[in-house]
């Protein structure tokens, strides 16, 4: 049955039965799911980005990923609290349609294929550039391969990509745990070109905590940088129709985002600006990389190089598994082509990952010919695109639990904490950073294309309703409901 055809089954146990019915194969073990959560908090956001970071605003960027990270785990018990009520796949789109009507589920289910797009784009393009590191190879190539190869691995089977993105996010958790212990060893122990100066006073004696230009305000102008490095922590939600053990497992992988986030953000930002002083990075150029070269370890460019080059390829791997889903989504409730509903043998969506990634392909190509600021301003895009997916997660949420305080609909077995509150002030905050990029003229012009893909988004949507007034993907929920009943 499609996921329109689902009955209000709200046990944990017949909510994976509907999934399962979707046609996907619940492939997805323990160990993968929690890496997926892992690695979908670290990428090159991280590696390479905090590097301006740390420019504008001085130590208190650490501040900016404590404060970010909490917002992202009340995002995360949001999303949780929702995939316990009822786990499916493409369950950002889903619960939008349940929660907020047809039209905010199909604007949900499209806008997150295009963040993931872009974000391959982005990506792939990335990654065929640290290539040239190593070997003097035409770009294009690297991004064919790479793309070529990520795009067959994804139409394997489910559990292939999950064994890829394990391995991707091992080389991530080993490298900053690696960096950490490093730096650990340079604080207390002295050793290498850097103990002489290694100190944790560099946090607050050049210039004070909020070092930056502007003091406090350079460290809320970074805010919109930090959000970027999160994207795609949500991830975990799209793997709840093909994880084995939804129930038990994702619940346990959203617990484990505050330690991630305190090790591999503030504690990592903790350890190098200790060993390195803040005045001494520069924009573009890897916290991780400066920090090695500080302590006399030229092979730390070969290593960070490496590092970059798994988060970029983890990235686009995310991107397959997901666009082919989340176009699979809206063509089993009616908002996509049918095309798209095609699964293989193996449970994957067939047309949907075969056409993002040819879209993909074209975006390398588009980089390529015009590389420079464009590339800047699809950054930017990928930003908004991606966030629009947590505010809808927060909505639903609060929606959801006050139709469930209210007996309309039973509990969730993993309540997010402070109700609705949390949320509340989670929307607040990513407010607070969308006026932030409006401040800034390099991530302003994603602001102006997003009402431009709201406006094509509707009139689709409205063409769409035209031909078709009384299909089911224009009723809501609810209206669906009584009329299969």
């Amino acid at each position: 049955m499609t996921s329109v055809q689902v009955d209000k089954q709200h046990d944990g146990n017949e909510a994976a039965d509907s999934a399962s019915g979707e046609g996907y194969h619940r492939a997805l073990g323990a160990r993968q799911i929690q890496m997926i959560a892992i690695g979908g908090a670290i990428g090159t956001g991280l590696f390479l980005g905090a590097g301006k970071g740390i420019s504008i605003a001085g130590p208190s960027l650490i501040l900016a990923y404590a404060v970010a990270g909490l917002v992202i785990f009340f995002i995360m018990r949001a999303l949780g609290e929702l995939l316990m009520y009822r786990p499916v796949s493409g369950s950002f789109s889903e619960y939008a349609r349940e929660f907020l009507g047809p039209f905010a589920g199909f604007v949900t289910g499209w806008t997150y294929w295009l963040f993931w797009v872009v974000t391959g784009i982005t990506e792939v393009t990335a990654a065929a550039t640290y290539m040239t590191y190593w070997w003097d190879i035409p770009q294009w190539l690297s991004a064919l391969v790479f793309t070529v190869i990520l795009y067959g691995a994804n139409l394997i089977s489910v559990k292939l990509f999950g064994e890829l993105e394990f391995w991707f996010s091992m080389v991530k958790v080993t490298a900053i745990v690696g960096m950490i212990l490093i730096c650990a060893g340079i604080l207390t122990l002295g050793f290498s070109d850097a103990g002489d100066s290694a100190t944790v006073t560099h946090l607050w004696d050049l210039g004070g905590f909020f070092a930056g230009k502007d003091g406090i305000f350079s460290t809320l102008m970074t805010l919109q940088m930090v959000m970027f490095a999160f994207l795609a922590v949500e991830l975990v939600g799209v793997t709840a129709g093909e994880s084995k053990d939804p129930k038990t497992v994702l619940p346990k992988a959203i617990n484990t985002v505050p330690w991630r986030i305190a090790v591999f953000y503030v504690g990592a930002l903790i350890m190098i600006l200790s060993v390195v002083p803040w005045t001494e990075f520069q924009p573009g150029v890897s916290p991780f990389v400066a920090a090695f070269e500080k302590m006399g370890l030229g092979i730390g460019a070969a290593i960070v190089n490496f590092v970059v080059l798994t988060a970029a390829l983890s990235s686009c791997n995310s991107g397959m598994y997901s666009t082919g889903r989340m176009l699979r989504d809206l063509a089993l409730n009616g908002q996509g082509p049918k095309v798209f509903i095609k699964l293989t043998k193996s449970g994957t969506p067939l047309v949907g990952t075969t056409v993002s990634a040819a879209l993909m392909m074209v975006g390398v190509w588009v980089n390529y010919q015009w590389p420079g600021e464009a590339f800047n301003y699809v950054v930017s895009f990928a930003t908004i695109s991606g966030m629009w997916a947590w505010i809808v997660i927060l909505i639903c949420q609060i929606r959801y639990r006050l139709k469930a305080d209210r007996g309309e609909l039973p509990h969730s077995s993993f309540k997010a904490p402070g109700g609705i509150w949390f949320s509340v002030f989670s929307l607040a905050f990513i407010g607070m950073v969308i006026v932030t990029m409006g401040m800034d003229k390099d991530n302003r012009v994603a602001l102006y294309g997003a009402p431009v893909w709201g406006l094509i988004l509707a009139v689709s949507y409205l063409v769409l309703k035209a031909r078709n007034p009384e299909g089911a993907a224009f009723a809501k929920r609810s209206d669906r409901e009584s009329v299969q009943s």
